[in-house]
């Protein structure tokens, strides 16, 4: 097992969400943009522990994705896992393009505004019919929805730790 590590070290790209068959099989809810890329990692760090586990088998199951682990090899071992975390070390993802961005970077940076005034920090990201959205809490117990856009993502600043948007503060 690895050492525990900054939250920032881990990627979660889904998590464990039902048993599949009767020999071991997991149901994945998977957050990747193709569903069944989180099958291109192995091993799967599951839960609060980030135990490793390695992919034995994996594919696209209806809409769904199901996989093997090893060492999981019945319903009841594979129901223990149900609900857990399946992260992998941010160091194994590929790097974004230029202009690029993985949600999870971008969760916990500070929102601002043109002006300057402060909107928040970015708790989420909601994929939408029409577009993405950046779900900023405010602080004091709301939210903005914010459409993220090629114009928004211009306003990322990483090594400040902040999103500039064109968003007014009393929308």
């Amino acid at each position: 097992m690895l050492p525990a590590s900054d939250a920032g070290e881990w990627v979660v790209l889904g998590r464990v969400s039902g048993i599949y068959g009767v020999r071991g099989m997991v149901k994945v809810f998977s957050f990747t943009e193709e569903r069944d890329a989180i099958l291109d990692y192995s091993p799967w760090y599951l839960g609060p522990a980030r135990r490793p586990w390695v992919l034995e088998d994996g594919r696209m199951q209806g809409e769904g994705v199901v996989a093997k682990l090893e060492q999981v090899d019945d319903r009841e071992q594979a129901r223990a896992l149900i609900g857990q975390e399946i992260a992998v070390l941010r160091a194994e993802l590929p790097d974004p393009g230029a202009g690029e961005f993985y949600w999870s970077t971008l969760i916990g940076l500070r929102v601002l505004n043109r002006e300057g005034v402060a909107l928040g920090t970015v708790s989420a990201f909601l994929e939408t019919g029409a577009n993405d959205v950046m779900v900023v809490d405010d602080g004091k117990g709301g939210e903005l929805l914010i459409p993220w856009s090629a114009e928004a993502s211009a306003g990322v600043d990483l090594s400040v730790g902040r999103i500039i948007v064109d968003w007014q503060a009393d929308w």
